[in-house]
């Protein structure tokens, strides 16, 4: 649900390390001890922690500033190296700390069995300077954001200050504040919009249990005292479950998919989320994005990103997620849906209208414009549009009322309000591929005809009901009245 061109820039700011996969086969154990012997194949290395994030969140069509710490090793240039195959990725905020090896996470594996993992890392918190040149990089990616990610691993680099610092300027700027935590409790935390603790983290943090889903809102409730804002537990095979303050609770299901391996996955998670709420999605939307996201990743072998493209047809097999058929979207949404249509080659078909009160006419229009492709969005004017054109003594409905009845028509995939007199920009945003008009309009007189011809569409116009409209319901209701 990726729908803008340039989705925003993200700021991710948390402890950067490296995935190294060594691969090959055990057909052995060792005459020296009781281990198996692996046979060497290849060796694999990306990006991991808040650099997964990052890495995820370019893929996915974000630019993103990251800021950590590195060693002044071997490894940082490894890490420099792999994410260099993600140029949307600003590295400028690194900072190096020659007192400490850049974290570096080594897995042995035989086949898709990890054998053992080798970690190499300093968790102790940063020297005075190094912590000031953190805050002062982190402070200067959030100027330039659409959203800041805290993806906090314990290895140092998110102390009590940098926290509060880039909250702080996150909040300066108006900018909503995700945290992927590690924390035993989230105090420190606060002032965020959103944490995303799995279900461990969940109960270290409150002590309770999300078995069921009633449970995990209960839970989730106790962790947001704790800091202030919403939350998003990620519990693996039981799904998410999201906290709103007020109380609001969305629990989404999780992907049934073959599970390789979960290495990653919160990363990626974390990524598509950030990249949805920068996009404009809300949260809600946002929550099945990532879900969708994580489901894909844990379908691959080791760490790995997941691509916009990947994610589009994902969501687009879905049914474009929380969107149902009818449904009342906004421009950004609807320009997501759409492309996630139009990415299964399914062809979009738009008319628009005031449609007050609804009549014959305009079942036959709608059922006449739904029969020229395989998905139909409806734009409707809003009541200032309506008012525009028809008058003060106009709509007779408001907005949402007609939204509601248009969307229960079941031809009608989604419904889009416009607020300009024409609907041109909606249609430039959307591109659909057949524009309908009544044949009572000249094609020349058709807003929006030329550019979608222009961009390989059609423009149909369709038979019309003679003597059905509004206006004359509206007369003939007032003359028998008066």
């Amino acid at each position: 649900m990726l729908h803008k061109t340039e989705p925003g820039r993200i700021a991710v700011i948390g402890d950067v390390m490296i995935d190294r996969y060594i691969t090959g086969s055990v057909n052995r154990i060792s005459p020296e001890a009781p281990v198996p012997v692996l046979l060497h194949g290849a060796v694999r290395i990306v990006a991991g922690g808040a650099a997964n994030v990052a890495a995820n969140a370019a893929a996915l069509g974000a630019s993103v500033n990251l800021v950590g710490i590195v060693g002044a090793d071997a490894e940082a240039d490894e890490l420099r190296k792999v994410l260099a195959d993600h140029p949307a990725v600003d590295l400028s905020g690194l900072v190096t700390d020659t007192g400490r090896p850049t974290v570096t996470k080594t897995r042995v594996m035989s086949g898709r069995q990890q054998i053992v993992r080798i970690d190499a890392e300093s968790a102790s918190y940063p020297l005075p300077d190094i912590e000031t040149a953190i805050i002062a990089s982190g402070t200067q990616a959030v100027a330039n954001a659409d959203i800041l990610v805290l993806s906090d691993y314990a290895k140092g680099v998110l102390t009590d200050s940098v926290i509060a610092a880039l909250i702080q300027a996150a909040k300066a700027r108006g900018i909503p504040v995700i945290v992927d935590p590690k924390r035993r409790t989230f105090e420190a935390y606060r002032g965020a919009t959103l944490v995303t603790p799995n279900r461990r983290e969940l109960l270290e943090a409150t002590g309770l249990a999300d078995e069921t889903d009633e449970q995990a809102a209960i839970a989730a409730s106790a962790a947001a005292r704790q800091f202030g804002g919403d939350v998003l537990v990620t519990r693996a095979e039981k799904g998410m479950t999201l906290w709103r303050q007020g109380g609001a609770v969305t629990h989404v299901p999780a992907e049934a998919r073959e599970v390789f391996d979960v290495s990653g996955a919160g990363d990626t998670a974390l990524a598509a989320l950030a990249v949805a709420l920068a996009s404009g999605l809300p949260v809600e939307s946002g929550v099945v994005v990532a879900n969708k996201a994580a489901a894909i990743a844990v379908s691959k072998l080791g760490t790995a990103v997941v691509t916009r493209a990947e994610l589009l047809e994902s969501l687009a097999r879905a049914d474009i997620g929380p969107f149902p058929a009818g449904a009342l979207a906004t421009r950004e949404q609807a320009v997501t849906i759409v492309e996630g249509w139009k990415a299964r080659g399914e062809r979009v078909v738009f008319t628009n209208g005031c449609f007050d009160l609804l009549h014959p006419g305009h079942i036959a229009l709608i059922e006449a414009s739904a029969h020229e492709g395989d998905r139909l969005v409806v734009g409707l004017n809003t009541d200032a549009s309506v008012r525009r054109l028809k008058g003060e003594s106009r709509p007779l409905q408001d907005e949402e009322a007609r939204a509601c009845v248009m969307g229960a028509l079941r031809a009608v995939d989604l419904v889009v309000l416009f607020d300009e007199d024409t609907p041109l920009q909606l249609i430039e945003a959307l591109k659909p591929d057949i524009l309908v008009k009544g044949a009572d309009y000249k094609p020349e007189e058709v807003v929006g005809a030329d550019f979608v011809i222009a961009h390989g569409g059609r423009l149909v116009l369709a038979e019309i009901i003679p003597g059905r409209s509004t206006t004359a319901l509206v007369t003939k209701a007032t003359a028998k009245t008066g």
